[in-house]
């Protein structure tokens, strides 16, 4: 095919289906840091962008179904019927599709009473006619009948795609592209509940019309048929299976108000696919773009002085402060210059100058001096490994700025102007390279210009944010919180952790004697040695050799993924060993060698904590992440053998919440079953499954009871729908939908805090914690019923999570006061989820455990107790004796 007059029709609906179940097999869930699902966009995504890549086309259009109902329902009014409903976790994901495809450049368009296909089937018929090759994506097998001599239709499969022709479908079906319909309208199809004849399968109809033609000529030479029960059948049903034909059949002349000179495809819009990766968290995809198409804005100049001698004149009354780095890793990236500075002058030098002048650091360190900047943690972090102690750093715009906002899409000060109508200046990110920062850019004035517009907009943008933050009641929130943990945040990434290198090592070692003896039962089993690690030779193995059913098969051969293993498990010894052989595999090169690699000269571990990825305010953990480390298996709880103490007669020491968010929901709700549990000291989980279960009291409950309704616990919390539940419990939607409704009658407060919680942010627009923090929900009262139920999910959910947040980050900030305060050596070192990690001295574990117990448990006051567990040891994994 050329490029010329190549047209690519995309069926929406199906394509996204397709994506949600093929991806949710093969990883689960997936979601962006609002918590939305992203595994259909994902897909989607993907499938869209090969085959565009692949067929270079000139004209593009995906189509959608515009309701339930079309004009088939006027004839038939079960058309469809029977279907289950969408699952929320795909139905959220829908309003988004149009963004994606605008990202991508192509157009997508819907047809009130009409399906997808009738649309594909039109434009199908107008290329045709204009000369041009078309190629159609679906996952619907009724549009084989639109193939023909210049259209192909490509049918997803597992793995890939099943190009349909002409000749395809005579080879492979024994049909026409026009004896499709006839085809359906014998079988019938029971996804789209069109009801055939009844016991004529595929079979029976291809070999009906392999001898007559077509449904016509069948019906007028039925006579010719032997009697039979197909024959009577047939008689019956002349009238459904008229109909059945009349469903299944295409409209190629639906009035469409597109045609295909509408449909030219120019190619991606970047900045609008720039915006939807931030968006959906599809780092790896923004990497990959090519960002040079965009047109970035000149900045405004903003006058500067280089100085290679501070004195203090010119440190007078300037309160904004910047260090420029082009790297994300602050605790490894050179400062390439400072510079500080207010709206009317700023001054930049080098870092060697800064850290040499005893007047800056006088300034710096002065804590009757405010400074305002842009990420205080960095600053703090980059200027201490450089001898500079920053304190009093009273605001942080990119702290403000995601408190404002509740969203992290503000990565640099270009973003924060930006993204709050800053006009002192024009701000836009210098780009160095492809898509990230990678070199400075020549000549080297225009980075002090440009850093130099940071500083002048930092100062201005403090005030600007400041008095946003008054009017939202959330300054305290800034200053009492926030920026304190910044400080404290700052302190625990430059103590790090220590981690015993020789005890990698000694795992590595161990886990690879694993991995080899794994290896020799698996040859053992199959009978031959090959690659474990080749996706390809184990699927000729388990499919070719042992013979084993195909589950899924790949464009390079056969499917082994995850989801296929555990289907063979049961009927294939050899796929135990398999599995053990990729988990600990995945344990050895992502935490085993990955960690080796991230220790730093000083024996330690320094992880950067981030505290503006979740809209819920909870802290994540980056290069490496500290917080992922496995525990649900013996091998990876191994890892934490290596997290110790950095000296002789020091303890691992780690405080542990229990059910933290449960009991915020108690408080929130005021449940009165739930909070008498709690206060009771019951197990919360184990005190659910007698309410679910109707059972007598807690004796009663069986483990799987208990596991259930800690599953249900928890899926309440998060908006899981009957889908997410049914997936997680192995049970059927409706039986699903009955433990959920089971629930609210047995715990009416935790129903009426979700009703009044949603009421709520239909009138604000907005949720927040107990503590302030805001998360404005502008979906809340979209007519779009997904999009609609999304943001009522979220808003359910984020003042429990983000609330717990908040009280952990609080614990944080007094348990580093106090420490100091008591004069004690304990050092806080890391937090995971709702535990704190310390160093202690043995002579200090007795007063230490008191502390933690006192300021954890008593931090905030709530109508059920918070309670602690504590333990310590040698190393993290002893804690969990």
């Amino acid at each position: 095919m050329t490029k010329e007059k190549k047209l690519l029709l995309m069926d929406g609906h199906s394509l996204a289906f397709r994506a949600f179940y093929g991806l949710a097999s093969q990883i689960g869930n997936m979601k962006n840091r609002e918590g939305l699902h992203t595994n259909a966009l994902y897909g989607f995504h993907n499938m869209v962008e090969a085959k565009i890549k692949e067929i270079q086309p000139s004209h593009a259009l995906v189509a959608f179904d515009a309701g339930k109902t079309t004009f088939r329902n006027e004839f038939f009014e079960d058309y469809k019927g029977g279907r289950d409903t969408m699952p929320a976790e795909l139905s959220e994901q829908m309003p988004y599709f149009r963004e994606l495809l605008e990202g991508l450049g192509i157009s997508y368009y819907e047809l009130e009473n009409y399906e997808a296909d009738d649309i594909i089937g039109t434009l199908a018929k107008e290329a045709e006619e204009q000369g041009f090759e078309t190629i159609i994506m679906t996952g619907d097998r009724d549009l084989a009948q639109l193939v023909g001599e210049h259209t192909q239709v490509d049918f997803t499969k597992k793995g890939g795609f099943d190009a349909i022709t002409p000749e395809y479908l005579e080879e492979s079906y024994g049909l026409s592209p026009e004896q499709v319909p006839d085809y359906l309208g014998l079988k019938g199809d029971p996804s789209d509940n069109i009801p055939g004849v009844k016991g004529i399968g595929e079979k029976r109809a291809q070999s009906l019309l392999d001898q007559f033609g077509s449904l016509d000529v069948l019906y007028e030479r039925l006579d010719e048929l032997k009697p039979s029960k197909m024959k009577e059948n047939l008689i019956e049903q002349e009238e459904t299976a008229r109909l059945s034909r009349k469903l299944a059949t295409i409209d190629r002349t639906s009035p469409i108000q597109v045609s295909i000179d509408d449909l030219e495809y120019p190619g991606k819009d970047l900045e609008k696919l720039v915006s939807f990766y931030k968006e959906m968290d599809f780092d790896s995809h923004l990497l990959n773009l090519n960002l040079s198409g965009l047109d970035i804005e000149e900045e405004e100049e903003v006058p500067y002085q280089w100085v290679t001698d501070i004195s203090e004149d010119m440190l007078k009354n300037q309160q904004a402060v910047y260090g420029e780095m082009l790297a994300d890793n602050y605790h490894r990236a050179a400062i390439e210059c400072v510079a500080w500075g207010d709206s009317e002058q700023v001054y930049v030098t080098s870092i060697d100058i800064a850290r040499e002048s005893e007047t800056f650091k006088a300034w710096a360190e002065d804590d009757s001096i405010e400074k305002y900047s842009f990420d205080a943690k960095a600053a703090i972090v980059s200027f201490l490994r450089r001898g500079i102690v920053l304190n009093n750093v009273s605001f942080d715009i990119h702290l403000a700025s995601y408190l404002l906002s509740a969203s992290d899409h503000s990565d640099s000060v270009a973003d924060v102007a930006n993204g709050h109508n800053y006009r002192g200046i024009a701000m836009d990110e210098l780009i160095y390279g492809k898509g990230k920062k990678t070199a400075v850019p020549e000549p080297v004035e225009k980075m002090h210009q440009h850093v130099a517009s940071k500083v002048k907009a930092i100062y201005e943008l403090t005030a600007q944010l400041n008095k946003e933050l008054i009017e939202n009641g959330q300054e305290d929130l800034l200053k009492s919180i926030e920026l304190p943990l910044a400080k404290v945040l700052a302190k625990m990434e430059v103590r790090g952790i220590t981690v015993d290198a020789a005890q990698l090592e000694e795992l590595q070692t161990q886990f690879q004697k694993i991995l080899d003896h794994l290896e020799q039962e698996i040859h053992e089993k199959a009978g031959e040695e090959f690659n474990v690690n080749s996706p390809k030779q184990l699927g000729v193995i388990l499919f070719e050799k042992m013979g084993y059913p195909v589950i899924r098969k790949t464009k390079t051969g056969y499917s082994t993924a995850q989801d296929v293993l555990d289907k063979l498990q049961r009927q294939a010894p050899i796929v135990d060993d398999i599995l053990k052989y990729r988990q600990i595999s995945k344990i050895q090169s992502t935490y085993v060698t990955g960690l080796l690699a991230e220790i730093a000269e000083d024996g330690r571990i320094h992880t950067r904590f981030l505290q503006t990825v979740a809209r819920t305010g909870r802290l994540s953990s980056v290069a490496p992440n500290l917080q992922n480390i496995p525990i649900r298996t013996e091998e990876g709880r191994q890892i934490r053998k290596a997290f110790t103490a950095n000296h002789e007669g020091w303890k691992i020491f780690a405080s542990d919440y229990s059910q933290i968010e449960l009991r915020v929901m108690a408080h929130i709700s005021r449940d009165e079953h739930m909070t008498a549990a709690f206060k009771a000291g019951e197990d919360i989980h184990s005190a659910t499954a007698a309410r679910i279960f109707d059972l007598e009291d807690t004796d009663s409950v069986t483990p799987n009871m208990r596991r259930d309704a800690k599953t249900i616990n928890f899926g309440i919390i998060y908006g899981m729908s009957d889908y997410g539940l049914s997936e997680s419990l192995g049970i059927t939607r409706k039986a699903a939908q009955e433990f959920i409704d089971i629930y609210f009658e047995r715990y009416p407060g935790i129903k009426n805090y979700m009703d009044d919680i949603k009421r709520e942010a239909k009138d604000k627009g907005y949720v927040e914690t107990l503590f302030h923090r805001r998360r404005y929900l502008p979906d809340i009262n979209a007519r779009n019923f997904n999009q609609r139920t999304f943001a009522e999910r979220t808003a359910i959910n984020t003042p429990i999570q983000g609330s717990a947040a908040d009280i952990i980050k609080m614990a944080m900030i007094e348990m580093e006061t106090h420490l100091k305060k008591e004069g004690l050596q304990a050092e806080m070192l890391l937090q995971v989820h709702d535990e704190l990690i310390f160093e202690v001295p043995s002579d200090e574990i007795t007063q230490l455990n008191a502390l933690v117990k006192d300021v954890m448990e008593n931090i905030v006051d709530l109508d059920v107790p918070l309670e602690i567990e504590s333990h310590y040891g040698d190393n993290w994994y002893d804690t969990e004796d």
